[in-house]
């Protein structure tokens, strides 16, 4: 007898299937034949299993006569109007659940099922079967299983279908697994999966289901989550981003919890001790096991869960973490960097940036990767298109007489977009119906059932989830903001008032009340030529350096310790190195009442901050190297010059913590600032933590294009102060390429040239306070503000004199202050001095770089 042709089986095996086999297995189980047939020869590994072929669902179509009575059902259809979408899926699901598969067809799955079954499952034991904990005699030994919905026109690069259909989670026997199918095929016509095909264009009745059955990772006894090969906010090609929480997958990809985050460099990955180059504890409040025992326990049987972008359901249930376990990472660094490797293998084989899910079995201790698919985002994206948001942040004055401005409530941005409209607060999905288009939809989380009125949404802000939750992928999909993880908007956001949606401010997310201003810049970067002159960058925040990087470029030239500092650290460093003592309750027996209630506060708040840290040294060094390694990775490999820390006392008390070790002067801007702080005994100490961080990204994680400057140094022999104080903390000018930098802001820089060019690399020029110095104006202060510009003759006889000096010494030169950023035509003037490098705020590069190209034009006439 003939077999049948793979277009008319029933059956599949991954060993069998391919990605061209998309029409008869659907995306999800080419994706997953594909690499277990190709990848696991490359140690990517891949559990086993069978697809359930669209040629099955089509056949059960046909012997239920459902084909007619589902078109039917179609007819009409709206996808604006949720009721009526409603109403058809509900209909046409109803008429699969109570159709019967076929015989012949259940006793096929149910054969391969039990195939798998064998092969997965060790030997059975020779101990007698009652005491081994296994079934009587006679009976089938049957593994766990997940059943998955994997659609024809699923995962397709043009368009997402993830999360459109079901998932079934510990499924074992006959009963439960056809039945599973079954729910399976229904699934095909949920309500989300309508209104998607419908406005994505695809003819309803030509899409058809095929089903994963795969064996399960105990991932419920260890760990689960979802990768991207790419920065999935700014599309930035050289990372992996990974999330990671405890338990099945479910919570991650639908945001019931704040994932724990790992970004690692590509281009460095496996070469150096540590490729991660950010991570941010999730609180990972949640996690999903199993709600019964199952066979399965026993040692000699294998079950688990997978991470599923749609619906999972089974004998599954949540539980709380411990609260030990919330305050640690899920996963270990070296774990993220071997899941970061297979995300590059993955992502070579297919040619294309991968969305894929991974799982950790807790009793076997090893990896899976339990689905890929193509990232369909960026895409889609024109890479010489950029597109910025620009908000206009609105004045003190103007939110204290009641207009737009004030913040609500802050998340983690997803995107960089920024979005009005009437907030509407839904709790349920069943509700859904009351959304109107156009309107800021407010939750606690979001799952594909929501997906009808999130794509008419102006933006999407809710309580729970990260940066790979349901609401931030289907955010970036449609174009539109998201700030998730908010921890209270569904409480501190009102129904039907006008707020604004910002994530254009970098990592966070902001939700303003009312309309704020802003603007939208759009460049053609395909014919943008790079001049001579080396044009970089002056950033500080760490999340917005890959988006940043992507305009032209030629790195960072000033890259600033204070915005980490201020926004990510948020601690005094005497406060972290003294903590044992500022919590001591016999030093605080001696404050005054008040003084008590504040150190008792500080206290509360450094140990929020520092949650998983018993050290708090290494939360400050920690922080620190993440935030600058971004940075410097983004721009990697050209030059990221960072610049040690240089806060003025007042602004150094602001920190927690920092009353306590700030003096009070009438004159911060020319006091204890910069590097006159470095080698002094009272903050010494505090500048070894720096210079940690620094040591970590440069040696640690491999980015040696990283250089650093001093500020504010006054003379040669304070400099040489700093570079023996560097060298004591393992930070030596020269050694393993690193360059010493220092800030020519003072006029003694000027002045006294000669000698800091025989002990530093290279100046950068610091016009602001220059300016300040040379013409004795405060920069800060109203009333003699029409005196401050750094065009005079005067401003512009020292930086011509210095640059003179610089290159005589044959030391570069550039400069990060303001004013080529404000004025173009002070960039033209440095240019014709012959300056090495100019650095920009970033929203000035593209119309600055233009005017540079004119004057090196004209000076080569």
């Amino acid at each position: 007898m003939k077999s049948k042709s793979r277009s008319k089986r029933n059956i599949l095996h991954f060993s069998e299937i391919g990605i061209k086999d998309v029409p008869l297995v659907g995306g999800k189980n080419a994706s997953l034949g594909e690499m277990y047939r190709n990848l696991k020869t490359k140690g990517v590994p891949v559990p086993n299993g069978f697809a359930v072929t669209a040629w099955a669902y089509r056949s059960f179509l046909r012997a239920n006569n459902l084909d007619k009575k589902i078109n039917e059902a179609l007819v009409g259809l709206n996808t604006k109007n949720t009721r009526s979408i409603s109403a058809k899926g509900e209909k046409i699901r109803s008429l699969i659940l109570n159709a019967e598969i076929p015989k012949d067809m259940a006793d096929e799955i149910y054969e391969a099922y039990l195939a798998l079954s064998k092969s997965e499952l060790p030997p059975a034991p020779s101990l007698p079967r009652r005491q081994a904990g296994l079934p009587k005699r006679g009976s089938k030994r049957e593994l766990d299983v997940a059943v998955r919905s994997s659609a024809t026109a699923e995962d397709l690069p043009g368009a997402s279908f993830a999360g459109q259909q079901e998932t079934y989670l510990n499924i074992r026997g006959r009963a439960e697994l056809i039945e599973s199918v079954k729910k399976c095929f229904s699934s095909l016509f949920t309500d989300r999966a309508i209104s998607y095909r419908a406005d994505q264009g695809f003819d309803q009745t030509k899409i058809y289901l095929s089903v994963a059955v795969q064996k399960m990772v105990r991932s419920d006894v260890g760990a689960s989550g979802v990768m991207f090969s790419l920065d999935t906010d700014s599309g930035f090609r050289d990372t992996v981003l990974i999330n990671s929480a405890y338990g099945l997958g479910e919570n991650v990809v639908k945001g019931v919890v704040n994932p724990d985050e790992f970004m690692l460099f590509k281009p460095l990955l496996g070469k150096v001790k540590n490729s991660v180059v950010s991570k941010n504890l999730g609180t990972k409040k949640l996690k999903m096991i199993y709600s019964s025992p199952s066979p399965s326990n026993s040692p000699f049987l294998h079950s688990g869960g997978q991470a599923g972008r749609g619906r999972s359901t089974g004998s599954t249930k949540n539980i709380n973490v411990t609260r030990v376990d919330q305050e640690k990472f899920s996963i270990t660094d070296k774990q993220a960097e071997q899941l970061a490797k297979w995300a590059v293998i993955i992502e070579n084989y297919y040619k294309k940036p991968m969305d894929m899910e991974w799982a950790y079995d807790g009793k076997t201790k090893k990896f899976y990767i339990v689905q890929a698919r193509p990232e369909t985002i960026h895409a889609q994206k024109n890479p010489y298109s950029y597109e910025e948001y620009i908000v206009e942040k609105p004045k003190i004055s103007s939110i204290r007489k009641g207009q737009a401005g004030k913040i609500i409530i802050e998340g983690v941005a997803v995107g960089s977009k920024l979005g009005i409209g009437r907030a509407r607060v839904i709790m349920d999905a069943s509700k859904i119906h009351e959304f109107r288009p156009g309107e800021v939809l407010v939750t606690e989380i979001t799952d594909p059932d929501w997906e009808p009125i999130m794509k008419i949404a102006s933006a999407i802000v809710t309580n729970s989830g990260g940066r790979t939750s349901h609401a931030a992928i289907v955010s970036r999909e449609i174009g539109i903001p998201a700030v998730v993880g908010t921890g209270e908007a569904t409480k501190k956001i009102k129904s039907g008032k006008e707020i604004t949606v910002s994530c254009a401010e970098g990592e966070v997310g902001r939700v303003y009340e009312g309309k704020i201003k802003y603007t939208i810049r759009k460049v053609n970067l395909k014919n943008f030529q790079k001049p001579k002159t080396k044009v970089m960058m002056n950033v500080g925040d760490p999340v917005a350096a890959f988006d940043f990087a992507q305009v032209p470029n030629s790195g960072v030239g000033l890259a600033l310790e204070e915005f980490i500092i201020n926004d990510y650290i948020k601690v005094h460093p005497l406060a972290l190195i003294n903590f044992a003592k500022l919590k001591d309750p016999g030093r605080r027996a001696r404050l005054s009442t008040g003084q008590a209630k504040e150190r008792i506060n500080t206290v509360r708040k450094i140990e929020e901050l520092t949650v998983g840290y018993k050290d708090k040294k290494k939360f400050f060094v920690d922080k620190l190297a993440y935030g600058v390694a971004r940075i410097a990775a983004a721009y990697h490999p050209n030059d990221v010059i960072l610049r040690f820390s240089d806060f003025k006392t007042n602004e150094y008390a602001t920190l927690l913590g920092g009353k306590d070790y700030e003096p009070v002067e009438s004159n911060p801007m020319i006091g204890w600032r910069g590097a006159s702080r470095y080698y002094d005994p009272k903050f010494k100490e505090a500048f070894g933590l720096e210079c940690a961080a620094i040591k970590k990204v440069r040696e640690e994680m491999g980015l040696t294009n990283l250089k650093v400057m001093v500020p504010f140094c006054r003379t040669p022999d304070e400099g040489k102060k700093v570079l023996a104080v560097m060298r004591e903390f393992g930070l030596e000018r020269g050694k393993k390429g690193l360059d010493v930098y220092v800030m020519a802001e003072i006029p003694s820089n000027v002045i006294d040239a000669e000698n800091f060019a025989k002990i530093f690399d290279g100046f950068s020029i610091g016009s602001n306070d220059l300016t300040q110095l040379a013409l004795g104006v405060d920069r800060d202060s109203d009333l003699v503000a029409h005196i401050y510009d750094e065009r005079t003759k005067t401003v512009k006889d020292l930086i011509s004199t210095l640059i003179k000096t610089a290159h005589k010494y044959k030391r570069k030169v550039g400069i990060c202050g303001q004013g080529p950023s404000d004025h173009p035509d002070f960039a033209q003037f440095l240019v014709r001095e012959g300056i090495d490098s100019i650095s920009l705020n970033p929203d000035s590069v593209l119309q600055t770089t233009l005017k540079i190209n004119e004057m090196e034009k004209k000076m080569r006439r």
